[in-house]
């Protein structure tokens, strides 16, 4: 299995707006091989000492963490997934209005270690 996660800071007021997106961009991941794709809003996500999911995506005061992630089942799996996506009309004809602050959004691919 092979894992993309990703953090982005949404606006509150975006939030309608942000998980139908979500859903469209999801069902393109899974149209096109993913195994999950799983969009989950801060629900008790705190301001941390050293580090934190607000910190890391620089959260203002009105917006939430938006935690999430796409399971493949390797990554070249995910590569050519990932490929295919990006060339989907349903995805380059995508509003350019996104409905957060794409800059500050931190991602990566992520080898599990651990399944049980």
């Amino acid at each position: 299995m092979y894992v993309d996660g990703f953090v982005v800071p949404v606006p509150k007021k975006n939030l309608v707006a942000y998980r139908r997106m979500s859903r469209k961009a999801g069902a393109v991941w899974m149209d096109h091989g993913a195994l999950t794709y799983v969009e989950c809003v801060g629900d008790d996500v705190k301001v941390g000492k050293h580090t934190s999911f607000p910190q890391a995506v620089k959260l203002k005061p009105n917006e939430t963490a938006v935690f999430s992630w796409i399971t493949f089942k390797s990554r070249a799996d995910r590569d050519r997934i990932n490929a295919k996506v990006m060339k989907d009309p349903r995805i380059t004809g995508m509003d350019q209005a996104m409905p957060f602050d794409g800059k500050r959004m931190i991602y990566g691919g992520f080898k599990p270690i651990v399944e049980l």
